[in-house]
């Protein structure tokens, strides 16, 4: 009963794949036309060759009916676009063609037995010979759609068969024999064929399926399933290619997540995927399916969408709010925050890398001023850029060695007023650019990649001068996150130390905590290379960092340096506490406390009363060229009377 329903379901079409009526459809359309012009011809043939012996109306009206049956039929075929119907519509149509089909295969055996019964031998076999070549033809052009086929060929062949066998001449029969084994022979092979496209349709449905699988995988990242960075900017071409037609404007932002790094570091990779697939999720909540998020790679994110300007710029801060909340993660609240540049094509070209690289200068901008912002590119920004760019080149091509210079800031300590150590700062005057800050410079240095050449050359000439001043003072020099974390600039440290013949204990190697949380695990395997040597380790501009103190005793840390925001507002009573509680637990942990920023007499007092080490200001001296200070000690005898 099973095998009875599954031939039912077959030759109903209920059982056919999606794809393969689609295929069997498309695959007919360009047969019909050839289907009905050799039935059309074959009727016309054979109601000529009767004309005058037949009735008048089996031999002109009834082909006519036929052939305006036949332009019919055409029409609903070709009024169909190929590939735009839906599987249930094919499959409609393809029923309707083989029960039309059933149909015009008994009309026409109908009209060919008819004829038969008048003319002479050459008219009777005209018959014969119609019904078995439009039987095969017919199968032929319906190969793509064997329930169809096999339908025409027994409703034509079996009653030929019998009606010739049974007619007692032995050629009609030898006939009817013969053209029933060409039919069988020609089932199989109809039946293999379609078996064989089948299997071919099934091959490229699958390659099909596997190729959008693919080009999936290529358009999204792994773990957050988000759009990835190729996908990104393929997205936001084909956007800017129809900026023209849209209302609004074309709005990429560009998102960093601002403690990423330091949870990654200090939790684990396995938890840090985890916070990555979270941050994905909350993307999807905020911005919306209207808004195409994408990662970019580690924990940079990128959106696009459209709008005016204030409302991107309302996304923009809702987005840097709710990721400003915490993350729970294996029961742990994780806090990250989200900063984020916004640039729009009514400021900037229509081109992706140029708005990229414009929302990109945003997020720098609202990381240095304000992170968990967001700032919005503006025309200011562009020149700012003009600016850099031209810094930039100039470094490249600057004769670094003759152009770099490096002053001294002494550092005090606050109980004696004695001298103990200075700080060197980098200064650089270039023939085009003039005198160029160092808060300008070396900004520049770490995004365009000179930062390590160029600390080379200024440790190199900060050895140089430690080398001519008195053997009791020691000297601080500032490595950016870029050095600590080159294992190769580490190593020419070291190799330069060696070579200058300076006591490593002399020297003092300034990080930031931001430093040194960028790549924790990276940063201490250099921090441990350098103390063993003998270097002594300044955790610098504490205070402005990503964390605090409690991972102190983890690392090599011998001094802290407090930022100079400490020493800005000592009139706030709460600042003072601040000071207050911040050189009290380097007291606690034993570290080594200087102040920096001091530049009033007020200032000071409040260190000498609170307990703290070290300070350094304008309050004693500003920075000086490295040779003033060096004649000035050797004049005074190492005294501080500066």
């Amino acid at each position: 009963m099973s095998r009875i329903r599954r031939m039912i379901d077959w030759f109903t079409l209920a059982s056919v794949p999606d794809e393969l009526l689609v295929a069997q459809h498309d695959e007919l359309k360009p047969q019909i036309p050839l289907l009905y012009a050799f039935l059309s011809l074959n009727a016309i043939g054979i109601a000529y060759t009767h004309y005058g012996l037949a009735p008048f109306w089996m031999t002109v009206w009834v082909p006519s009916i036929l052939g305006a049956a036949t332009v019919l039929r055409l029409v609903a075929w070709f009024t169909r676009p190929l590939g735009t119907m839906s599987v249930v519509a094919v499959q409609r149509h393809l029923r309707i063609t083989m029960g039309l089909g059933a149909l015009l295969s008994m009309i026409y055996l109908a009209w060919a037995f008819g004829l038969d019964a008048y003319g002479h031998t050459l008219q009777h076999a005209h018959i014969a010979i119609f019904i078995a070549l439009t039987v095969m033809g017919c199968s032929f052009c319906l190969t793509r759609l064997p329930q169809s086929a096999l339908c025409n060929i027994v409703i034509v062949t079996v009653p030929y068969v019998l009606h010739y066998a049974f007619s007692g001449n032995p050629v009609y029969v030898a006939i009817s024999l013969n053209i029933l084994f060409v039919t069988l022979a020609m089932v199989r092979v109809m039946l293999n064929s379609a078996s064989s496209f089948e299997a071919l349709v099934r091959t490229q449905s699958e390659l099909t399926r596997l190729n959008h699988e693919m080009t999936g995988l290529a358009h999204t990242d792994a773990l957050t399933g988000l759009p990835n960075r190729r996908q990104f900017f393929a997205k936001l071409d084909e956007e800017l290619r129809r900026d023209e037609e849209r209302q609004g404007e074309v709005v990429v932002g560009v998102i960093d997540l601002d403690r990423f790094k330091v949870a990654n570091d200090t939790l684990g990779h396995i938890v840090g995927d985890q916070l990555l697939e979270a941050c994905g999720q909350r993307f999807r909540e905020v911005l919306g399916p209207d808004v195409m998020i994408a990662r970019l790679g580690g924990d940079e994110f990128a959106f696009l969408t459209y709008g005016s300007p204030g409302e991107t710029w309302a996304l923009a801060v809702r987005v840097c709010q709710e990721f400003a909340q915490p993350f729970i993660v294996e029961d742990s609240s994780v806090f990250l925050g989200a900063s984020c540049g916004l640039a729009t094509t009514r400021d900037v070209s229509n081109d992706a890398n140029v708005l990229y690289e414009a929302a990109d200068y945003a997020l720098y901008r609202a990381k240095a001023e304000a992170p968990g912002s967001a700032v919005y590119y503006s025309a200011e920004h562009e020149s700012e850029i003009r600016q850099d760019r031209a810094t930039e080149a100039a470094l490249r091509t600057a004769d670094l060695e003759a152009e770099m210079t490096v002053h001294l800031q002494p550092i005090v300590w606050v109980k004696d007023g004695s001298l103990k150590s200075v700080e060197a700062l980098a200064r650089w005057t270039n023939p085009e650019l003039g005198s160029v800050g160092p808060d300008v410079f070396i900004a520049i240095a770490e995004r365009s990649g000179l930062i390590n050449r160029l600390t080379k050359i200024l440790f190199r000439k900060a050895l140089h001068h430690l080398a001519d001043l008195p053997e009791d003072i020691s000297l601080s020099f500032n490595l950016s996150a870029y050095d600590l974390t080159n294992h190769e600039t580490i190593l020419s440290i070291v190799a330069l130390i060696r070579q200058s013949g300076v006591r490593p204990d002399r020297l003092i190697l300034e990080l930031t905590e931001t430093a040194v949380m960028q790549d924790l695990e990276t940063a201490r395997t250099a921090m441990d290379l350098l103390h063993r040597l003998g270097v002594c380790i300044a955790l610098d501009d504490f205070g402005t960092g990503q964390s605090n103190l409690s991972y102190v005793h983890k690392l090599p840390i011998d001094l802290v340096k407090l930022d100079r925001s400490f020493m800005a507002n000592i009139d706030d009573p709460s600042s003072r506490n601040l000071v207050c509680a911040a050189v009290s637990l380097c007291q606690s942990l034993e570290l080594t406390c200087i102040a920096e920023g001091v530049e009033t007499a007020e200032q000071f007092a409040l260190l000498q009363s609170v307990g703290c080490d070290a300070y350094q200001g304008y309050y004693f001296s500003k920075p000086v060229p490295a040779a003033d200070l060096v004649a000035d000690l050797t004049q005074a005898n190492g005294s501080v009377g500066l």
